[in-house]
């Protein structure tokens, strides 16, 4: 994908997401690697920012524009979007470099020259008119438009949540997501690093619930912190820190990491693993195993095997017996749509039903590589019943010889109120934790 410039690349990955069902990520790892540091950081933020505030940016522009949104080219819709954004919400853009720039993005997208004055003409619009406007909202804006989020997730929020929950979440998700790292303390120390962050000037705070967390209070590119190279830390939001721990106790025996990812919970299994232990992580996409690989090459995780397919292959094929298994399942994401805005966006309802069957699929899979007395701890970032305590539920419909336990007896006393009356670990975004996350504890109380 070339880029010639942050705006040109921030259009060109909007489009390609728009046009797909992939997330966000992919495209920003490929559409933003010629870009330099400096433009690449400005494109990103571009990006998320039009992503959070997208209904809101629609309907201002929907009372601006005499063409229908949807009649639009993607093109000039994402550029609408994106200029939008610089004028309503970057302060540190000038009005006119803000439109000056967008309008020669579409030059350079080589739309039409009449589109690119449709560009400007509207752009000088939302200059004009765009406060007065989002400050009419309030009274005037539908519901996905005040609070950014699509109307089908409002409305279930809102049932579940009321409205003052409602309203925390989806401020919460509006805002940046905070930088959550876990210190690699088989290279450093916590209180070493926070040093080497204060050398920098760094601004830091410890985390709320770990001793090897912390939260830095200002953006930044990650690979430009202190430490990367050398493997000092990964990012990951605390609650998800604290799900490897539900593991423990458990009998003596190997351990399983079902679903395994990037790699960051694999990482906090491998320094948790007894000296006698093995740990296996399966993982079956390609592109997450390389960067797993990466990633334990630039934390100096040794001892891992790693299998290259889904889980029903590796049972079928190598299986064996497990003291500990962790699934955390392949889900919605809408635990996590402010670190990732593209989420809300990109799901609808009736993908819920579709997440819960595959979730007790692999659920049902990794109860047979558990053995007698062994843990099972399944996990989402998802904020809906549908995948989380259902899908316990459902499992446990099955008549398998497992019994739920409580988190609590897994986790230090700061994180025992994450642990709610039926024993799941649970958070939800906007509260102390950043994301939201579910994990249940799940012990084989008979082999035979």
């Amino acid at each position: 994908m070339p880029a010639r410039c942050p705006r040109v690349a921030a259009i060109e990955i909007l489009c390609r997401w728009q046009g797909s069902e992939e997330p966000l990520d992919g495209w920003l790892a490929v559409g933003l690697a010629r870009l330099s540091p400096r433009d690449r950081n400005l494109a990103q933020a571009m990006l998320l920012g039009v992503l959070r505030q997208r209904g809101l940016i629609d309907w201002l522009l929907g009372e601006l524009s005499t063409t229908p949104l949807p009649r639009l080219r993607p093109e000039i819709l994402q550029a609408l979007r994106l200029g939008a954004y610089q004028l309503l919400f970057l302060d540190r853009v000038p009005e006119s470099a803000a439109i000056h720039a967008t309008v020669e993005a579409v030059k350079q997208l080589r739309q039409p020259r009449w589109l690119a004055g449709f560009v400007n003409g509207i752009l000088r619009n939302v200059a004009r008119r765009g406060r007065e406007l989002m400050a009419l909202a309030a009274g005037q804006a539908p519901p996905e438009a005040l609070y950014n989020h699509p109307a089908w997730l409002i409305d279930r929020w809102r049932k579940r949540y009321g409205e003052a929950g409602l309203t925390r979440i989806c401020q919460s998700n509006h805002l940046p997501a905070g930088l959550c790292l876990r210190i690699n303390t088989a290279k450093i120390s916590p209180s070493d690093y926070t040093e080497l962050l204060s050398s920098r000037q760094i601004p830091w705070r410890w985390g709320r619930y770990l001793p090897e967390a912390l939260w830095l209070t200002e953006g930044g590119a990650v690979e430009e912190l202190p430490g990367y190279g050398e493997g000092y830390f990964w990012v990951q939001d605390e609650i998800a820190q604290m799900i490897p721990r539900l593991l423990r106790p458990c009998p003596p025996g190997g351990w399983l990491d079902a679903c395994a990812g990037l790699g960051g919970k694999t990482a906090i299994l491998a320094g948790m693993l007894p000296p006698e232990g093995s740990l296996v992580a399966v993982e079956p996409q390609a592109r997450r195993q390389r960067l797993f690989a990466e990633n334990a090459a630039r934390l100096g995780i040794s001892g891992v095997s790693m299998y290259q397919g889904d889980l029903a292959a590796f049972r079928a094929g190598p299986g064996g017996v497990f003291a500990a298994v962790l699934v955390d399942a392949p889900c919605s994401g809408l635990g996590v749509t402010g670190r990732h805005p593209d989420i809300r966006w990109q799901r609808h309802e009736g993908d819920l039903a579709r997440y819960q069957a595959r979730q007790l699929a692999i659920l049902r899979q990794a109860a047979e590589l558990v053995g007698s007395g062994g843990v099972l701890v399944y996990a989402t970032c998802s904020t809906e019943p549908e995948e989380n305590e259902e899908v316990v539920a459902g499992f446990l419909a099955d008549g398998r010889r497992f019994a739920r336990e409580s988190a609590a007896g897994s986790l230090p006393p700061s994180a025992q109120a994450l642990v709610d009356g039926e024993g799941f670990l649970r958070a939800l975004p906007g509260g102390p934790t950043g994301d939201g996350f579910f994990a249940a504890r799940l012990r084989r109380v008979d082999q035979g």
